[in-house]
């Protein structure tokens, strides 16, 4: 049962591989990547529930025991996330079957898309940190295509910047892992952490953690490394912006939660402190962006970034409290991202304008659009009862309780100034005289969308249901014993 473990890697790689071979039957690629996409979904579900009954779920591959041979793990928090990118990946699915277009289809679009999941489900569920990299490598290189697959002239340039800002965070990446081997002898996780503690606290340490916050930061968009992500962001058409909106940055914040709890835990004044200050700024940036523009992409983007913030935040104080915060507002912002991304889409199919000022009066024509915006908006801002509430609750909970007030107080108000970029959208886009669009039918891209909000709504009316599993989570990054011991089988 232990296989398990491989499904969210090898369904999407079979997938991908099979693909390739039907490049111009768009009819059987849609069909074959939605099956692949369901079956995905229900095989991290059934892991999620291994891992909830049985504890933390390991395979050797090779059979080669840990730390020798590759070791994938599973706890609740990497089971939690592969399901959550399974059916963000499912959402973004369906709405490329009616915005993503025919050329595109044909030029291998699912084949890669597939090829994403591989390398983000792989990321979360690898005992490696030299195969961190290697799936790392995996997203990367299926990002490439999908941000330029189209070959219009804003993918191209961005395109080209994105590609040399990511080669250069994988090579100091090669070298944090060759540092980090050179000083231990091993790079499986559970023994690395072993091998960290007994060395304790060292200087060479302390730079190579301080490497890898630069690696983890500029893949997660942290200040002051966010530079390439918003004319990025910009350029993919909309499916695949809320991919990456909803998933690759998570990636990094997943990488500093996971190696900042584990392994880098011998100088935290330093390491956390630090942590803590970048965090802080990448909330501030993120903000001023989201509120300085009438661009409708340009501020869910910058949201992306004030959300990294308050993540990596939680991550710093690295209390249970704030640890679980930040994995309810993590899951609930890659759906949200998602969500609000994809209903960005759906506005310009339908104005032709990115810009909040060229049309208004959507709601008269399209209610169900504009409440679903709506739901949406104050989800993302954590009104209650809505997801995003509880985890910047436990966040600002946790900041109180450690005696941080000022930066309690810039999350608070950094929610207020996220609503008010969200509900700029809303006030200036679906209200007032109708003016720049014409009424047209909404098409089967609203789907997904309405599965991605039915999902949050469940996910903030029913925390109740939710907490056990990150209740796990938490308990395995509180206490790194349970994580070796598992891995290592002492």
């Amino acid at each position: 049962m232990n296989n398990l473990l491989l499904l969210p890697i090898v369904i999407p790689l079979v997938t991908a591989i099979t693909l390739i071979f039907f490049p111009k039957h768009v009819l059987w690629q849609r069909m074959i990547s939605f099956i692949s996409t369901c079956s995905l979904i229900v095989a991290s579900g059934a892991l999620l529930y291994r891992v909830h009954i049985y504890g933390i779920q390991t395979l050797n591959l090779g059979n080669w025991p840990a730390p020798f041979g590759i070791t994938l793990v599973s706890d609740s928090l990497s089971a939690l996330l592969v399901l959550t990118t399974s059916i963000i990946a499912l959402a973004c699915l369906l709405y490329s079957f009616y915005a993503i277009g025919h050329k595109r289809e044909t030029f291998y679009y699912y084949s890669f898309f597939q090829f994403l999941i591989v390398g983000v489900n792989g990321a979360f569920t690898t005992g490696d940190l030299f195969n961190l990299f290697v799936f790392f490598e995996v997203m990367l290189m299926s990002s490439y295509v999908l941000f330029v697959l189209g070959g219009t002239k804003i993918q191209l340039r961005e395109t080209i910047k994105y590609t040399l800002v990511n080669v250069i965070s994988s090579a100091l990446f090669v070298v944090g892992v060759a540092y980090l081997y050179g000083v231990t002898g091993t790079l499986n996780m559970a023994h690395l952490a072993e091998r960290i503690s007994e060395i304790g606290m060292s200087p060479i340490l302390t730079v190579i953690a301080v490497l890898f916050i630069i690696v983890f930061g500029l893949k997660g968009a942290i200040f002051p490394l966010y530079f390439w992500l918003p004319a990025a962001y910009y350029a993919p058409p909309t499916p695949v912006l809320a991919l990456f909106g909803g998933l690759l940055t998570k990636v990094g914040v997943y990488s500093i939660l996971r190696t900042f709890t584990l392994l880098f835990t011998s100088d935290v004044g330093y390491t956390h402190t630090l942590l803590a200050w970048l965090a802080l700024g990448t909330i501030v940036i993120g903000v001023i962006g989201a509120v300085a523009y009438n661009d409708m992409r340009y501020i869910v983007i910058y949201n992306i970034i004030t959300a990294v913030g308050v993540m990596i935040f939680g991550v710093a104080m690295m209390t249970p409290e704030s640890l679980e915060g930040t994995i309810f507002y993590m899951l609930q912002d890659m759906v949200m991202k998602a969500t609000l991304f994809l209903l960005v889409g759906i506005v310009f199919s339908i104005t032709s304008s990115n810009n909040i000022r060229s049309f208004s009066g959507l709601m008269s024509s399209y209610p169900l659009l504009g409440w679903s915006f709506f739901i949406a908006a104050l989800s993302l801002a954590g009104i209650p009862p809505l997801s995003g509430f509880i985890g910047k609750l436990l966040i600002v909970k946790a900041s109180f309780h450690a005696g941080l007030l000022f930066e309690a107080i810039v999350i608070l108000l950094s929610s207020l100034l996220v609503l008010y970029s969200v509900m700029k959208i809303f006030m200036n886009g679906f209200w007032g005289e109708e003016k720049g669009f014409e009424r047209k039918p909404l098409d089967g891209r609203f789907i997904p969308v309405l599965l991605l909000l039915v999902l949050s709504i469940a996910y903030g009316v029913g925390i109740e249901f939710i907490r056990p599993f990150v209740v796990d989570a938490v308990n395995v990054l509180a206490d790194p014993n349970m994580y070796i011991q598992a891995v290592l089988k002492e």
